[in-house]
Parts: structure tokens; sequence; C-alpha cells
């Protein structure tokens, strides 16, 4: 691993931050900060923390000596000094003397200790930091420093690479036990450069930011050369030249694969479904998938001891907070044999939920019962000859959970390749799992109302389509848009924070594929609204032949076309599902001259009562949204004039030609279609936006 270091950064971190008010020492701890936490292979997602012992004035101004250590929850990769919250120094060193200190006790004191009360909870790993004398100390979750403590050698393994470079620690769960025992452990030898942490992770220290740093980088080589040795062993245990490629622990030895796999987005809906939790009210609460695959996790899913070396738990206990102790295995999925492969998955998602309620009771009993369980969903799925997914209630958290799973996949291959995988047992898992203090880092925030929803708008990028994205995602939803002008979807998708995709919804092999993206994407969908569309107007007795099958094409056909392939996702999954329809008033309440619009419209409108029918039982509700006289794409300021002129009246009267005498906006309709989607008891529903039209209304 190669040093990041740049004097020139530096000091422009130093001008930074000490224009903001910052110590000159905390600057450069800021700077070496983020030197680590860039490196996946060091930290990932929040993980480890690093401390400076400074001096800093108290909000009265007098000074204080300080231990400034990183905020519980704060990622290190783009930490500001308002990350490492300043706590005393001397109340805190003063602890390496009690006997004994609950957790909340420990944490008690060191708020209680903050220069500013104000600031984040310090890390859990405060006190150790305290404890030790250095005034710079780093702590990363090393890759390749796991590989050697993961192991039931690594004791061994670390003394043979470090020598007396570095203490060893053995594993203590983090906190006020962790933080006494490193002290003791750093007493009998002060001349080391920083500590291993067994099962854990690695500690180096300095006496300058710099310092600290660069033992880091040195220690992490040092193993990650010990990695690369053993790699070059072959699996019969003879030596390789160096220059021959990649090569697999013996535990990796492939299982028999089908010679077709099922595509990710067939093989996706059907997990989300699996992972979802029915709530009391019949609904559903579904996971968002994040696909990975690469020749290491292909490798990895297709060992022949997957059942063993995945099911040990986490690489580091860090980890299990998010990714639980184990990841969920399927069987590999056979495109021949899909129906098998889904009767398997079904069976692996029971026996893991049972095995993880079992996990938890064993547990449980150790703590008299006084432990809530979380869900039993598991936040990483593995399908041989596929890949892996993670899972999470955002799109983030699901990406998080797959980097962690690659990161244990990285560990678990090295320490396969250098021995044999092992981690603290389950009790200490489970410690770590249920601990209150690491616990707090997911944040206990209320889930917004369309959480875990992903949700499809066709027509997205302009007018209706784009408030309505707007509003979905408003609402805690993924959205995906659909459109065809290419410029305007790229300018909504960063606007929103929503995936774009440009294609033509009169196309059936199009939307098709856009809906195979969407699944790989997220897992699958679960509202849809089809709102694409376009105006053609004339006399119905006198329109060109080709003018109403335009319309239709657009008006109708691709109506159908969004509902079918939505639909085949939704049974996929087997959680329902919510088709949403942008009708018009023109389905009930024909206007001259605009037969091409209206006719495929109520026809649009016909299809969605129908799609009520036929698919209520697997609960997919369908629902319509009946607007008028909303500027957009399709109503134009010129089509307003035309409008109005064909009617008799002007402009603003024709735009506010309603019972309550204004004009009605896209973002009304949008909130429309978001009442709808959260009417889970509604379907074959038509809720009209137009301001009052008693010609429009419905009974």
């Amino acid at each position: 691993m190669e040093s990041r270091w740049s004097d020139r950064d530096a000091e422009a971190a130093i001008e930074r931050y000490t224009k903001q008010g910052a110590p000159l020492d905390l600057a450069l701890r800021v700077y070496s900060s983020r030197l680590l936490g860039v490196e996946p292979k060091l930290v990932i997602h929040g993980g480890g923390n690093t401390s400076v012992k400074t001096v800093m004035h108290d909000l009265i101004g007098e000074e204080a000596e300080v231990l400034c250590v990183k905020g519980s929850g704060w990622d290190m990769a783009s930490i500001e000094p308002a990350g490492l919250p300043a706590v005393r120094l001397k109340p805190l060193k003063q602890l390496v003397n009690v006997e004994t200190l609950s957790d909340e006790e420990m944490v008690r004191i060191q708020r209680a200790n903050l220069l500013d009360p104000g600031a984040p909870n310090p890390s859990v790993e405060t006190l150790l930091h305290a404890f030790l004398p250095h005034k710079y100390i780093d702590h990363t979750h090393a890759n390749a420093v796991l590989a050697l403590t993961d192991q039931p050698n690594g004791q061994v393994l670390c003394r043979e690479l470090f020598g007396e470079r570095m203490a060893l620690v053995p594993y203590i769960m983090p906190g006020f036990a962790l933080a006494k025992k490193a002290a003791a452990v750093f007493a009998e030898n002060p001349s080391v450069e920083g500590m291993i942490l067994l099962k854990h992770g690695i500690f180096t220290f300095g006496a300058t930011a710099r310092e600290a740093y660069e033992r880091m980088i040195d220690m992490v080589t040092l193993a990650e050369g010990r990695v690369a040795e053993a790699a070059r062993m072959s699996v019969a245990g003879l030596h390789l030249p160096k220059a021959v490629g990649r090569t697999r622990p013996k535990s990796f030895h492939p299982i028999r694969l089908p010679e077709r796999s099922a595509p990710v987005s067939q093989v996706a809906p059907v997990l989300r479904g699996l992972a979802a939790l029915e709530r009391p009210d019949g609904t559903f609460s579904r996971p968002i998938l994040e696909f990975r695959s690469s020749p290491a996790i292909l490798d990895f899913v297709a060992g022949s001891e997957l059942d063993r070396y995945s099911q040990q738990g986490t690489a580091t206990p860090d980890h299990v907070i998010r990714i639980k102790p184990k990841p969920l295995l399927t069987p590999a999925a056979d495109t021949a044999a899909f129906d098998d492969f889904v009767t398997g998955a079904q069976a692996a998602m029971q026996a893991y939920r049972a095995d993880y309620q079992a996990y938890f009771e064993r547990n449980n009993a150790r703590y008299a019962g006084a432990k809530k369980p979380l869900d039993p969903a598991p936040r990483v799925i593995m399908v041989p000859g596929l890949g892996l997914f993670g899972l999470g209630a955002t799109r983030a958290e699901a990406r998080i959970a797959a980097d962690l799973a690659e990161t244990n996949i990285d560990v678990i291959t090295a320490a396969e390749t250098l021995g044999r995988y092992e981690v603290i047992d389950e009790a200490d898992l489970f410690d770590i799992e249920y601990w209150s203090l690491e616990q707090a880092k997911l944040g206990k925030a209320a889930e917004r109302p369309l959480a875990r929803h992903v949700v499809v708008v066709t027509g997205g990028a302009s007018g209706i389509g784009a408030a309505t994205a707007q509003a979905f995602r408003a609402e805690g939803a993924e959205v995906v848009i659909i459109d065809v002008d290419e410029a305007a979807v790229d300018t909504c998708a960063r606007k929103f924070g929503v995936l774009g995709l440009v294609y033509d919804v009169t196309r059936p092999e199009a939307i098709q594929n856009a809906f195979n993206k969407i699944a790989a994407a997220y897992g699958g969908v679960d509202i849809v609204v089809s709102n694409a569309g376009a105006a053609w107007q004339g006399r119905i007795g006198e329109v060109e032949e080709q003018v109403l099958r335009q319309s239709f094409e657009l008006n109708f056909w691709a109506h159908q076309f969004v509902a079918r392939a939505a639909v085949r996702v939704m049974l996929a999954q087997g959680t329902g599902g919510c088709l949403l329809f942008n009708v018009s008033k023109q389905a009930i309440n024909p206007g001259p001259d605009f037969g091409p619009y209206g006719l495929p419209k109520a026809a649009t409108l016909a299809l969605m009562r129908q799609y009520a029918v036929d698919y209520g039982r697997d609960g997919i509700r369908a629902c319509a949204v009946n607007a008028d006289r909303v500027r957009s794409g399709l109503l134009t300021g010129t089509m307003i004039a035309e409008r109005a002129e064909a009617r008799g009246v002007s402009p603003e009267e024709y735009m506010q030609g309603n019972l309550l005498g204004r004009e009605v906006a896209a973002d009304d309709v949008a909130q429309a279609f978001v009442s709808l989607a959260r009417a889970s008891s509604t379907t074959a529903a038509i809720l009209t936006v137009d301001g009052g039209n008693i010609a429009a209304a419905l009974r």
C-alpha cells in the first residue's frame, strides 16, 4: 500500500482549516484522517477512528488539554473538524484507575467532558485513545491485517510478521474493558509503534500526523506482502512464478454451475419478494437491492466450501450491525430450471429466518430476554454463478451492504489463502450486533412514507411527470424516470436524485429492456405512474387515420406496454404493487375537436379498470388520475390558445374555467398520484384533479 501523504496537500489543509478556527494539530488530524478514509482497504462506511491530543479553548475562553477524537458515525473520508469533538483529557485519563464502568456511564462521562455540549458523541473507542500517551493515534480495519488475525493461529502469524514492533491485544468488545486491556498491554512494551487488535483491526501511533499515518501504511504493506506470498502458492502447495495470475484457495474450487445462469433482472425480483416482510395491515416492507459481480465475487460464491467460510461471521465486528453475521446462500439460478431456483430460494429464506430467530433467542437468554429482535431478513444474498446482492431500506443502504460484502470477500479470500478463516464466536458477534452504542450509529429516524418503494414515472422529465418524480422522491421512494428527451432526462435525474432512462414507450421491446434495467438496478418495481402522452386534435370524422393511430400508440398502447412489463416484475416479487395511469377528463367529458386525444384516453381508463379486475387477487392495485388543463409539454401555450378558441373563451378563462376559478398546477396532479399510491385499500379508483368540472365528475 502506497502512502498518499503530500506536503503540499497538508499545507493546503492547514490553511483551510486554521482559517475556520481549528488548531494546526487538528487541521493535520483532519487531513491524515481523510487519507485513511479514502482507502477502502483500510476503512469503509464510517469504520475506524482517529485522534489527536492538543490544547483548545473552552466556551469561556480558558485553555484545556483535550482529546479530539472521531465522532461516532462520521466517515473519515469526508470528515471535517466538527467530526472530531474535543473532550477534556484529564478526566478521561483518570478512568484508567477505575475497575469497572458500564457503557452508559462511559458515554455520560465522555459527553459531560465535551468542550462543546452540542458536539456529536465521541467514538466508542475514545478511552483507548485517551489511555495511550501518543499525540496522534490511527485505527483502521485494514483488510490485509484482518486476513492475518482472522485465523485460528492469528496471534502466531502476527508475531512472526510484526515481531516486537506491534503489541498484540486479544479480542475484547470495544469500550472500557478493551481500553484498559490495551493500556496494560502497551505498558509491557512502550516502544511499540502500534497495536494489532486480534480479529478486530490495527492501531498505529505517532508524535506527528505523518508518523502515525505512515506507520499504518507500513504495517498494512507488511500484511499485504504476507498475503501475496501465500497467494503465490498453488492449491497443490507448489510455488508458482510471480507472473502467474490470480490463484484460488483450495476451498474455492468451484462447484458445478448451470451452463447458463438466469439474468439478474429475473432473479432480483424473486429475491426481493422473498426478503420482504409483511406488515400487520397486509402491506409489505420491501428492501432495495444492489447487485455486484466480478471474477473475485464469482469465485467466492461458487466455492465448494461456501457454506463454511461464508457463515463464520464478518471480517471485523463493526460490519455485523449493517450486514448481520451471515449472508443468505441460494441455489444457482439455472435459466433452464428457474422454477427449481425459486423453490430452493424460498426454502433458503425460510431456513435463514428460522436460524436467525434461533440465534437471537439463544443469545438473548444471556440478557434475560431484555433485547428486542431486529428483523430476520438478510442484508446480503449470494447466488452461485451470478454474484451477490446487498439489501437495504434505501439504495444508499443497499450499496453499503454490497460494499461491506465485497470487503468481507476480500478478507475471507485472503484468509483462506493463508490458512482457514475464523472470527470471533457467535456470542461476541451478537453482543456487537445488539450493542446499543453500535446500533446508535445507524440512527433511529422514522422512515418516510414511501421508503423502500421503487417508483417508475414515464414521461418523467418534464411537466406532470417531473413534478410526480419529485413528489415521490420527497416521500422517500427510489424513483426512475423514463422519457425520450435525453437532455431533459439528464437534467431531471441530477436535480431530483433519480435514475433516468431514455426509452420510447411506444416500443414494447424498449419498455421491456427498461424494466429489466430497473429490476437489475433496484431489485424490482412497486409503483408505476404511466404518464407519457401527447395531444392530437381534429374533428373525429375528418381526422387522418394515421393521426388517430399515432395517438393510440402513445395514449393507449404505451400504457399497456408499461403496465404489462410492470406486472411481470410485480408478480415475480409476489408482494403486490400499484399501477397509476394519467387519463384525462376527455375520457369522461370529451371536448370539441379533441377526439384523437380523448378516444385513446377513454380506452386507457378502461385499461386501468381491467388491470384492477384481473390482478386484484395478486395484490396489484390500479387507479387513475383524471386531470384537466395543466400547463406542460403536452398543454403548451399554443395549444392553450387553440383550446380556448375552440371553446370561445380567453386563454386565462380557459385555464381557470372550473368551479374554484383557479389554475391547476402540475404538483396538484403529482400529489394526487402520491395519495393514490399510499391508499393501500383503494383500487379501480379515478381521482379527479381539475378545480371542479361537474361534467367530468364521476359518481
